[in-house]
């Protein structure tokens, strides 16, 4: 056999061990007060107390560049809101809502006489495609949302704290 020929079961094994290499865990009892979002660096990390204690790959909106300005651009806001909501049943698995828009999203929106949109989360994946995995963060497939994999939503779900700060950066 060539060893080009041992390419492709190299590249299969290799995502499949990216695929099933577990991730580090959050220590039990963790809360997590502060979020913060690096949108190109495709990374957001956890806070309790002021120490990191995580860090999760995301996936964003599928127009990812810039702050959203209205429903349906596909983009991810940025700047600074909190967590506000969460969901046990949602589409995506599990969803903790972020406070957008907030005053400055919607005046701005109704200036360019566009709805500003709303519903962000940080979610899993839709329910039924969990077996994803982290493959999802290959590219970006939200509508504006965070995403993550359903064992990290879950982990979020848990740990964040209502009224927790997320401060999302280009």
């Amino acid at each position: 056999m060539k060893p080009s020929a041992y390419i492709p079961l190299l590249l299969l094994g290799a995502a499949a061990a990216y695929y099933f290499y577990p991730g580090k865990k959050l220590p039990e009892g963790t809360v997590i007060d502060r979020l913060v979002v690096y949108k190109a660096r495709r990374l957001m990390l956890a806070y309790s107390n002021g120490r990191l204690v995580k860090t999760y790959t995301i996936a964003l909106g599928f127009n990812p560049t810039g702050h959203k300005k209205y429903e349906g651009d596909g983009r991810t806001p940025e700047g600074t809101y909190i967590i506000n909501a969460r969901n046990a049943n949602s589409s995506y698995h599990k969803n903790l809502g972020i406070s957008y828009p907030n005053d400055t999203d919607r005046a701005f929106a109704k200036s360019i006489g566009k709805e500003p949109g709303g519903d962000i989360k940080i979610h899993g994946l839709r329910n039924g495609r969990g077996a994803i995995g982290k493959f999802h963060s290959w590219k970006d497939w939200t509508h504006g949302c965070i995403a993550v994999t359903d064992t990290e939503i879950d982990e979020l779900f848990a740990a964040v704290k209502d009224g927790a700060v997320i401060e999302i950066f280009a």
